[in-house]
């Protein structure tokens, strides 16, 4: 039977105004259809990003999160490998509908099998996290075996996972963390916790070959300083002072996390194998997402929100 017969109408969460989660309406729509090269994904679950109303308010109305887990519902033409009924999960590009709906059509590039040992509310949680986590490590950081690796915001969606990816590829791993957030820490095995509300980083952390901050400010800009000649500093937060790194004998990065199925496929299998865990912390229904993303604003507490959207 053809896809277009089966399904014509599905739930979803828009963002119509450019107001943050006030903006967002629950509202039936047009399913979408695959076209050449893309697939259609009944979604599960699907994760949202604190900041993430803001990136889509040119093209609205929009829906949001861009990251997700679910199943393969149809294929477009030219697309191969993806049976119907297949456990996927993935990151989808910024500039087209995400996946805060029943189903979402993605790039057949962009989806890789998800974890076969999570169910898809932890699978959802790990694609934008985990990506930029691998990507400023290991593409922008080159992080190596033995080298000292400094995580600023050690605890939080991105840094949880750069310190089990660091911990894999054997690196000495330093967390910079609030007082609150030490027996998360704790769990995660770093070699070494800074409280940075009570002391100076740079007087605990020693030289390190690499920064890998996902906070930002004044953090960001004290770095330079611990880092040796030669080093990397890599920042999803903000542009770090090229000037400063030019002085230091450094390099300095500011990127921005691309979806990447080979990445994908390396990142499940360490899931599976125990390496690699997800943290997840609150769970809302897709008619609640606009909760969901009000309560990602007032939140700081560990863990990715998720929206539950099919039944597992």
């Amino acid at each position: 039977m053809r896809w277009e017969q089966r399904q014509h109408k599905m739930n979803a969460i828009r963002l119509h105004t450019a107001n943050g989660p006030a903006g967002l309406v629950y509202e039936q729509i047009e399913t979408p259809q695959p076209k050449d090269g893309e697939v259609l994904v009944r979604v599960h679950a699907a994760a949202i990003t604190r900041d993430e109303l803001n990136w889509p308010v040119e093209r609205l109305p929009a829906i949001p999160s861009y990251e997700f887990s679910g199943v393969v519902a149809a294929n477009g033409s030219n697309v191969e490998g993806n049976a119907i009924g297949e456990e996927v999960y993935g990151l989808s590009s910024f500039k087209r509908d995400g996946a805060a709906a029943d189903y979402i059509v993605v790039q057949k590039e962009f989806l890789a099998p998800k974890p076969k040992t999570l169910d898809h509310v932890h699978s959802a949680a790990i694609p934008l996290a985990a990506l930029t986590a691998w990507q400023g490590l290991f593409g922008h950081g080159q992080l190596s075996k033995g080298e000292r690796v400094l995580i600023h915001g050690a605890t939080g969606g991105v840094g949880h996972f750069a310190v089990q990816l660091a911990h894999q590829r054997r690196a000495y791993v330093i967390g910079t963390v609030a007082t609150e957030d030490i027996p998360l820490a704790s769990s995660l095995e770093m070699d070494k916790i800074i409280d940075y509300t009570k002391t100076q980083f740079e007087q605990e952390a020693g030289e390190v070959e690499l920064v890998f901050d996902t906070a930002g400010g004044e953090r960001l800009r004290r770095s330079a300083a611990i880092i040796r000649k030669g080093g990397r500093l890599v920042s999803v937060a903000a542009e770090p002072s090229q000037e400063t790194a030019k002085r230091r004998g450094i390099k300095a990065v500011y990127f921005v996390v691309s979806p990447n199925r080979e990445q994908l496929i390396e990142i499940a299998k360490l899931a599976d194998g125990g390496v690699l865990e997800p943290i997840v912390g609150e769970v809302f229904p897709l008619d609640k997402a606009k909760e969901a993303f009000e309560h990602s604003l007032r939140r700081h507490g560990a863990g990715k929100i998720v929206l539950s959207i099919a039944e597992e």
